[in-house]
């Protein structure tokens, strides 16, 4: 009996760390995420960006890295023109959305491209690197406008 309450009991342990492990990180996908755009950058996204784990998600068009440090969601709402500044990465153009990023969180948004890939990040991660890593996931979307103007 007390071998079966201790098999019991590593069984509950084991289930309950991998559903630690594996957690939804409880981020809502975006309206387009059912795109095949969007399942190709989810499923080619990177384990590890800036340095955080990626998190594991239902979510369709979704890919999370650390605690919510670092929020992917694609099938967005493409951005019209706009006066947010702009910045060209490895040929990618990113609106920074002016109207959610503060000081400690930064929000920037495709630009000319169907579907839209919004990332969030929050604290002082490094996005710099981290955005370059994401613009390779969403180069294959064909850019229809920019807002920089291309060389």
């Amino acid at each position: 009996m007390l071998a079966t309450g201790v098999c019991a009991l590593g069984a509950v342990a084991a289930v309950t760390g991998h559903v630690l492990a594996h957690r939804d990180p409880g981020v809502a996908a975006a309206k387009g995420a059912d795109a095949a755009q969007c399942r190709r950058i989810t499923s080619s996204a990177p384990g590890s960006l800036g340095g955080l784990s990626r998190w594991d998600t239902d979510a369709p068009g979704v890919a999370v890295w650390g605690d919510r440090h670092i929020v992917l969601r694609c099938g967005v709402t493409p951005p019209g023109p706009t006066e947010d500044m702009c910045v060209a990465v490895d040929g990618v153009d990113w609106v920074i959305d002016s109207r959610h990023t503060t000081e400690t969180r930064k929000v920037v948004v495709t630009y000319g491209r169907v579907p839209a890939t919004q990332v969030v990040f929050e604290g002082g991660g490094k996005t710099d690197a981290a955005l370059i890593d994401l613009s390779h996931l969403v180069a294959p979307i064909r850019q229809r406008a920019h807002c920089i103007d291309a060389p």
